[in-house]
């Protein structure tokens, strides 16, 4: 079976080692020996060869879409900014043609310069191949829906290609109300994959809802990943909560919104509960597989792919179908 997975993540160290450490340190970043887990991802990352294939390989994982994992060019102003992320897409580009019927590519913008950050968009699905961007959080403290984003949402649109809305590391005062203060190493990660990432995501979404950035580009798509970001269990409550208030001011309501404009990946999440939240609240037509690799298995994500109690043709769906229709990726390869 044809395997497409979208939250899968990579680096290129010597564009890593061009970005200010001080402006890497500022952000929240672990430092060159942070480990992840059990095991130190660095090597993962930036490994698009021979390694990553052959572990691709071992759990029949067909495809991995690609994206950087920061820290990257939203860190960085100006033209050194676009100039970085113009590498970056560059680099991915000739790991695609290395390998066309095992990698594509999600965009990386310098999210600090938004027109040419759109220009940049454009740039890279029309001369690179690639199927749409991924954003990692807030820029300088900002989400999407802030007026300055406009250009890229409308460029977005316009190529009918999706954003992939990743989780970044929540700003400092946001880290310091709600996370500071745990022993050991509970703050960080509380602050990003126990909780932080999740909530902040699922309100990065919820803000271009409510904001009206949706209702504005009504043809924008939108993903995220770790099984909806909690979004499946709130949504009854969220549009319940809303309704007046969303039927004032927006043209659908907050749940009509979500589900006509946003779909989701499994990245991180393999256990049943979840998913059956995202089964029951998105549908089989919404839920798109992914790994999040290298921070998670691709053995493990396969195995619960597998085991996903879903008819043949919706296991085909998630696995593959969904992916390929909303990305438009070439499917002539096996």
């Amino acid at each position: 079976m044809r395997i497409v997975a979208l939250e899968e993540h990579y680096t290129v160290p010597r564009i890593v080692a061009g970005i200010s450490p001080d402006a890497v340190a500022r952000r929240g970043f672990p430092g060159p020996d942070f480990v992840w887990g059990q095991t130190t991802k660095r090597n993962e990352l930036a490994d698009l060869g021979d390694a990553r294939l052959a572990d691709m390989d071992a759990s029949g994982i067909t495809v991995q879409v690609l994206s950087v994992a920061g820290p990257g060019a939203d860190l960085v102003p100006g033209q050194p900014g676009i100039d970085l992320a113009r590498a970056y897409n560059d680099a991915l580009a000739e790991a695609c043609a290395r390998h066309p019927s095992r990698y594509r590519g999600f965009a990386h913008l310098p999210m600090l310069a938004p027109e040419a950050a759109a220009d940049e968009l454009e740039r890279t699905v029309k001369q690179l191949g690639f199927h749409g961007v991924l954003v990692n959080g807030a820029t300088d403290g900002r989400f999407l829906d802030d007026t300055a984003f406009e250009p890229i949402l409308a460029r977005a649109e316009a190529l009918d290609l999706p954003i992939y809305i990743h989780p970044g590391i929540p700003v400092p005062a946001v880290r310091n109300a709600y996370y500071d203060g745990l022993p050991g190493n509970f703050s960080f990660t509380m602050a990003l994959s126990a909780w932080g990432w999740h909530a902040e995501t699922a309100i990065h979404t919820l803000r271009l809802v409510l904001s009206g950035a949706l209702d504005r580009h009504p043809g924008l798509k939108i993903v995220i990943g770790h099984m909806g970001e909690a979004l499946p269990f709130m949504l009854d409550r969220i549009d319940e909560t809303t309704a007046a208030q969303a039927k004032a001011s927006l043209r659908r309501s907050v749940r009509q919104t979500i589900l006509d404009q946003v779909w989701i990946t499994t990245s991180g999440f393999f256990t049943m509960v979840p998913f059956m939240a995202a089964l029951l609240s998105f549908g089989v037509d919404r839920i798109m597989f992914s790994v999040d690799y290298p921070f998670a298995s691709n053995a493990r994500a396969r195995a619960f792919l597998d085991a996903l109690p879903v008819s043949p043709a919706d296991r085909a769906k998630i696995a593959h179908g969904n992916a390929d229709r909303l990305l438009r990726l070439p499917t002539g390869h096996p």
